[in-house]
């Protein structure tokens, strides 16, 4: 009994001493009380070279050796101020720090974090400030250091950016953005909806999903280096993260599938029954989503979804499933855009979305011109203020990341003014 005592309180021993030293390595600098620590893992990208990386839960940069690496910290001022710049870094070497048109070089000749000033800078209106960190001479060892924080104080307001207990993984993806549309008060077994891409809002990582439901989602991804995707999941009413774990009864089963279309399990957003196939959409043309909503009279609900290919001309089935305990018609119709890459974060995307239709379980084709726009949690909380919404021409639009200034008040309702009178041309027989 003796020995475990011991061998336990050696155990607790050296997990305090590793706490410790995470804490510490992650913990702010001392600052005052006008000045918010900016740290790398949340709030900072390489936006230059290709050897460099960042560590998001150690707060250290990676392999950081190459004069082309940029080290790019991003924090928003919310009013016209003057700002004071610092940094948490080490290493023994020559940097340059470039923000609001100004560069500063500065030595770094530290073996630990040591607090480095770069000076005082006049913001002139309120939004993003983006904070350029450059490598310009190794003076001794094989890298330039590390730079864990941005120190910034503020005689006016702290600045906005991604704090310390928030996600940084969510953090750094950026807001993710969402149109909630009125659906008609009826039963509605088919929501219709276009996506258009503009070249400036197709970028690799994001997910422009369309057809939204109560229970799951639809749409295109563009996943570059990979071919790019038509999207289709439904969760199990089995709440969990392992789809291993969801007993037969509650699983969502595949009804059928179209030609090539892969059907997986998914996980890790909650679980279930996921669709996709992959199509060569291109940025400018418009995309064509039919999703289709129907109770199956025994207990359960299933989910159909068609594209429409733009190639063949035709409607192409993803895939139908069938989700057990739930008896339901069309609920929820939404659109959201997300980056689901972290270290893309600081790219801006963008997508419209118009000619929205429900069609009711008597065969009536009904329009749908308003949507509420909402943003997750990223947003909501104020970490980040890179997001909006709102109509463009006929269309309504979604746009997130990059940094922009303007952002759209979460709760907004807009209303299309695009086509209300030519229903979608859907000729339900030659659906498969």
């Amino acid at each position: 009994m003796k020995k475990k005592l011991v061998l336990c309180l050696a155990f607790l021993a050296v997990a305090l001493l590793i706490s410790l030293a995470v804490v510490s390595f992650k913990s702010s600098p001392v600052v005052t009380q006008n000045e918010s620590v900016v740290y790398l893992s949340g709030n900072a990208y390489i936006t230059s070279g290709n050897t460099a990386s960042i560590d998001e839960n150690s707060c250290a940069i990676r392999n950081w050796n190459d004069n082309e690496t940029v080290i790019s910290f991003y924090f928003r001022a919310k009013e016209s101020s003057k700002i004071n710049v610092a940094l948490q870094a080490k290493g023994h070497s020559d940097i340059e720090v470039s923000l609001l048109d100004k560069k500063k070089n500065v030595t770094l000749n530290s073996d630990t974090l040591t607090r480095v000033e770069i000076g005082s800078f006049n913001v002139e209106s309120p939004g993003y400030i983006k904070m350029d960190i450059r490598g310009v001479k190794i003076n001794e060892g094989s890298d330039f250091g590390n730079v864990s924080a941005a120190i910034i104080g503020s005689d006016v307001a702290p600045v906005v950016y991604v704090a310390p207990n928030f996600s940084t993984h969510f953090g750094r993806r950026g807001p993710s953005v969402h149109l909630g549309y009125t659906l008609p008060n009826e039963n509605i077994e088919w929501f219709y909806n276009e996506v258009i891409v503009p070249e400036e809002g197709d970028i690799p990582s994001s997910y422009y999903m369309a057809c939204g439901f109560g229970e799951g989602y639809f749409g295109m991804q563009n996943n570059t280096p990979h071919p790019r995707r038509v999207l289709f999941s439904v969760w199990s009413p089995y709440e969990t993260d392992n789809a291993a774990e969801i007993p037969d009864s509650l699983r969502v089963t595949l009804v059928k599938k179209g030609e090539g279309v892969k059907v997986q399990d998914f996980g890790n957003e909650g679980s279930g029954g996921q669709s996709y196939m992959h199509y060569d959409w291109k940025a400018g043309e418009r995309c064509r989503f039919l999703m289709g909503v129907k109770p199956d009279g025994q207990g359960s609900t299933v989910y159909t979804a068609y594209f429409f290919n733009n190639d063949k001309g035709q409607w192409q089935l993803v895939a139908s499933f069938r989700r057990p305990k739930i008896s339901t018609w069309y609920t929820n119709a939404h659109s959201f855009l997300e980056n689901f890459n972290p270290v893309m974060g600081y790219i801006t995307r963008k997508a419209c979305y118009g000619n929205q239709w429900a069609r009711t379980t008597d065969g009536r084709w009904i329009p749908v011109t308003k949507a509420r726009f909402t943003c997750d949690a990223t947003g909501r909380e104020e970490m980040r203020l890179d997001y909006t919404g709102g109509v463009e021409g006929e269309n309504f639009f979604l746009s997130m990341g990059g940094f922009f200034d303007e952002y759209m008040t979460a709760g907004t309702y807009f209303d299309r003014t695009g086509n209300t009178t030519d229903a979608p041309d859907v000729d339900f027989s030659t659906l498969e």
